[in-house]
């Protein structure tokens, strides 16, 4: 039964969701030219997929609402999500996307899709899940292409009421190439969102006329409490109402970014569980994160970054790796 309008926060101990992701899963076929002649390597993928699995190797209960058919791609999907935990919410019938990730001397992705979305005949059990979760993401292509698009709207406001929403746009001009069209989707989201992290070139793809800082500030005036700017190698951006950090980035043997972002937003979910800001009780928490919060949480999600484009593919770490938010106790209320 749902609990919107009771005013109650959802219980664990009844099964209920605490993190539910929606949007795109897909398989990456990464194409990396300093192998030489070595055939591409296949990897479970998608930037809502890679936050799911990122939360819940970091403890949290996750369920991801997506699409992917039982072809062999899907087949490989399916294991993943299951090996790591992840209950899905599987709708469409189209065949499952890829993406082809071609590698530069740097490691870095440039992605071409063969990619649908469309949740079409799971809209009763996704809406379960969103109206029973703390905290509700989504982001990426899902939130651009039709006709799914629309219904992962309908979705976040099904969850408002008692839960947080976290969004990033990780932006893919060869799937949205109207820029004016991406740029008021995405407005939208941060609109309707408490929590926004977005990188550097997706900003500036944005909004090309203004400086990353003026674009963190619009979207902060939008509504959100929280918005995260990634920036590769020099590091992440934290800002919100009461201040801002600014960090430089992990010094790692870079393998691929693949992901990367994806580890960060699901480490900034996690620490912001830590901090027990997520949900309805937790808004005001939010709201309210003092200048150490941010920059223990902004240490921690890059620290996730980091352990990420250390290794090939999207591959976030676990709590084992990445240790718990590192914030003097006295920062935490009872």
């Amino acid at each position: 039964m749902s609990s919107q309008g009771t005013g109650t926060e959802p219980n664990l101990s009844e099964g209920k969701a605490l993190v539910t992701v929606i949007g795109e899963a897909l398989v990456d076929i990464i194409e990396d030219p300093r192998r030489g002649s070595t055939a591409p390597e296949t990897h479970p993928g998608g930037s809502p997929l890679n936050v799911a699995v990122g939360c819940a190797r970091l403890g949290l209960y996750t369920k991801l609402v997506t699409h992917f058919a039982e072809d062999p791609y899907g087949q490989l999907i399916a294991k993943h999500l299951e090996n790591n935990g992840v209950e899905t919410i599987v709708g469409g019938s189209q065949p499952t996307s890829t993406a082809v990730a071609t590698l530069d001397d740097a490691g870095a992705a440039r992605y071409t899709f063969a990619i649908s979305w469309d949740i079409n005949g799971a809209s009763i059990p996704a809406l379960a899940a969103a109206e029973s979760s703390l905290h509700v993401h989504t982001g990426s292509i899902s939130t651009v292409l039709s006709p799914g698009s629309k219904s992962v709207m309908g979705l976040l406001d099904g969850a408002r009421h008692h839960a947080t929403i976290s969004f990033d746009p990780n932006c893919r001009p060869a799937i949205s190439p109207d820029k004016a069209a991406a740029r008021k989707q995405a407005e939208d989201f941060v609109a309707a969102s408490d929590i926004v992290k977005a990188s550097d070139e997706d900003l500036l793809w944005l909004y090309p006329d203004r400086t990353l800082e003026e674009s963190m500030n619009a979207w902060l005036a939008l509504g959100p409490a929280l918005v995260a700017l990634t920036r590769g190698a020099n590091g992440p951006v934290l800002l919100s109402r009461s201040g801002r950090v600014d960090i430089p980035g992990e010094t790692v043997t870079v393998a691929d970014t693949v992901g990367a972002g994806d580890s960060f937003m699901a480490a900034l979910i996690s620490g912001l569980a830590q901090l027990g800001a997520l949900g309805a009780a937790g808004r005001e928490r939010l709201q309210r994160i003092s200048q150490d919060e941010l920059q223990a949480l902004a240490r921690y999600a890059n620290k996730a970054a980091g352990i990420t484009c250390s290794r090939a593919g999207a591959n976030p770490p676990g709590p084992a790796e990445l240790g718990p938010l590192a914030i003097p106790s006295y920062f935490l209320e009872a």
